[in-house]
């Protein structure tokens, strides 16, 4: 019977494919671009990689480009990166421009075309902690949240988590309240008003480890950094991303006890 046999398999393969993402490498909080681009990179050299998305399309702001034109611009120092994952795009006046929709697809099907493990639907509410180190989170069903449900989570073990969440850095904001000392600038999560190109530089110089185990990159980084948000222009998310994997890549030989 078809129907009982589509079932099992989605059930099994499913069940398969998580079990193998309870002890990763990397876990990211958050599928927007910077999170696709990060762990590409990190996917592509051997890095056990997963992505939790409450939302159940990832890909974060990029889809909508600028207010529902679907069009975006990064600047030209990242072309090579386009050229990388195979996406068309157009110079013009000192930027290029690509089609949203396709630079989101493009990020999502390159990632997960080099092994990115990506859950949709998945809430991360709190994190794993051991001897003073960030190593993992804790996951829930989106709806779960949602509907305010009563159902206890599982947990999951990272080398490192990676607050992907943009704006809101919500990783970053569980733990201040469970009182937790991190270095915020101007003493709480904050952004400053639009300011495109002071913004791209500022992701990039705030993207860092803030807590042993525990990173920051792309809006969630210029939130924690206290900077002004940048709009509909990637190309300080794709380098956030790059820069927060090359970070990874350096440091992971180190031994990570948990």
């Amino acid at each position: 019977m078809w129907d009982l046999e589509i079932s099992k398999i989605i059930v099994e393969e499913f069940t398969e494919k998580l079990k193998k993402s309870l002890d990763v490498d990397v876990a990211i909080v958050g599928g927007g671009p910077s999170a696709l681009a990060a762990s590409y990179v990190l996917s592509k050299n051997g890095f056990n990689v997963i992505i939790f998305e409450e939302k159940n399309e990832p890909g974060g702001g990029t889809w909508g480009g600028g207010m529902l034109f679907n069009e975006l611009v990064v600047e030209e120092d990242v072309e090579w990166f386009l050229e990388e994952l195979d996406m068309k795009y157009k110079k013009t006046k000192g930027f290029i421009s690509i089609d949203s929709v396709h630079f989101a697809s493009a990020l999502l099907y390159n990632s997960t075309k080099v092994g990115t493990k990506i859950f949709n639907n998945v809430f991360v509410e709190d994190v794993l902690m051991s001897k003073e180190r960030i190593n993992g989170v804790v996951i829930n069903w989106a709806p779960v949240i949602r509907q305010r449900l009563h159902v206890d989570p599982i947990t999951v073990k990272a080398k490192y988590v990676i607050d992907g969440t943009g704006h809101p850095a919500s990783v970053v904001n569980m733990v201040i309240d469970r009182n937790l000392s991190i270095d915020l600038p101007l003493g709480k999560i904050r952004e400053f008003p639009m300011n495109a190109k002071e913004g791209e530089k500022f992701v990039l110089e705030n993207t860092k480890e803030i807590l042993p185990g525990l990173l920051v990159m792309g809006m969630a980084a210029v939130s924690v950094g206290g900077g002004p948000r940048m709009g509909p222009i990637f190309g300080g998310m794709l380098k956030s991303g790059i820069k927060i994997a090359n970070i990874i890549i350096e440091n992971i030989d180190v031994e990570v006890k948990g």
